[in-house]
């Protein structure tokens, strides 16, 4: 009995094996490529990784950070909205910069008034009290001298008509009227005068000060208004209504990183691609009238001539495509730029890496 086991586990074991080996002969074909690879269209070229960018006269994107600190009250913009420039892309909130510009409004108004006060000095009202003042001073200087004239007159026809007391009270009353009639026309004259000439120019020092201090603050008020310095696309928000956001942009919680409040490209009627050529292949490069080049959209077989616009003459390490601020290895590349039109291209967006092929005509 054990003996017939064994015989019928060997012969399931070599049909096994014979069916396997049959299985383990066929051969499997693999599946077509979804799209042709990336391959040189020129008989000698340069290899280079590039990023597409909205196309700038300089720099790769409009980077916008606020002036002043705040929560942002309204965004008005969204992503992929085309605007001209000075529109509105955001507001942050302002109550106490609006507040502080209405009081220095309102010193500055005050000071202009004062101002005009002392120009328009004297004042008809005063400078009418001030020539009453002066009638008042001679009559009483008239009466004081009628009387001392009396009382001197007496006096000199018989000394024992009056007492020398009574004399000399009379004489130092008419002193003292002729005294204040000298002030009250030094008083009138001096009101007549107006404001000092200095005075004025001090008021008006002060008016100038204020007036700045107000258009400095109404200048800061309207930084409040984030504005669009150029026509272009909005490509991202980092920002949210409700967050709060400074000079050093908006705080973005996935990478734990500052980045700017938006981020603005220009009108993509042409796109910009921005290659690295590698310092060891700077000197394969075709002299600027003789070099073209061809991208490749990665994951697809869409190629696109470019157009050479210029070389960016600054050898730079290789952080723009992989944002790594440290490198084992310090490869240093050299930016060269070119564009191309997006008509019928319309799945192509900044940011995307692409391979670029550049050769010689």
């Amino acid at each position: 009995m054990r003996n017939k086991i064994i015989i019928l586990v060997s012969i399931i074991g070599l049909l096994a094996g014979l069916i396997s080996a049959y299985f383990f002969r066929i051969e499997r074909k693999p599946d077509a490529p979804v799209f042709k690879p990336v391959s040189s269209p020129y008989q000698n070229a340069i290899y280079v990784n590039g990023i597409i960018e909205s196309e700038q006269l300089g720099g790769s994107n409009i980077n916008i950070y606020p002036e002043v600190s705040g929560q942002i009250t309204k965004l008005l913009v969204h992503e992929g909205e085309l605007v001209p420039a000075g529109a509105t892309l955001l507001t942050i909130e302002n109550s106490v910069q609006q507040a502080t510009t209405e009081q220095l409004k309102s010193q500055s108004e005050a000071a202009l008034a004062l101002l005009n006060e002392l120009k328009s000095e004297p004042r008809k009202e005063t400078l009418a009290i001030a020539k009453s003042q002066v009638d008042l001073a001679e009559s009483t200087l008239k009466i004081a001298r009628d009387q001392y004239i009396k009382r001197r007159t007496s006096y000199d026809i018989d000394s024992k008509s009056i007492s020398k007391d009574v004399l000399d009270t009379a004489e130092n009353t008419f002193n003292q009227a002729t005294a204040a009639l000298d002030v009250a026309r030094k008083q009138y004259d001096l009101t007549k005068a107006g404001a000092w000439s200095y005075a004025i120019t001090n008021q008006e020092r002060q008016y100038d000060a204020l007036t700045q201090t107000y258009n400095a603050a109404k200048a800061l008020l309207q930084k409040y208004d984030v504005k669009s310095r150029a026509d272009g696309i909005v490509l991202a928000i980092n920002a949210a209504t409700g967050s709060y956001v400074s000079s050093q942009g908006a705080y973005n919680s996935y990478t734990q990183g500052v980045d700017p409040l938006i981020v603005m490209g220009g009108k993509q009627e042409s796109l910009a691609v921005r290659c690295y050529v590698d310092e060891i292949l700077i000197s394969r490069l075709p002299t600027p009238e003789h070099i073209r080049a061809q991208l490749s959209i990665r994951g697809t077989d869409i190629k696109v001539p470019l157009e050479f616009v210029r070389v960016q003459p600054y050898v730079s390490p290789k952080i723009e495509l992989s944002n790594q601020r440290q490198e084992k290895v310090d490869l240093r590349v050299l930016p060269v730029i070119f564009r191309f039109k997006k008509k019928n291209l319309s799945r192509i967006y900044p940011g995307q890496l692409v391979d670029v092929y550049i050769g010689a005509q």
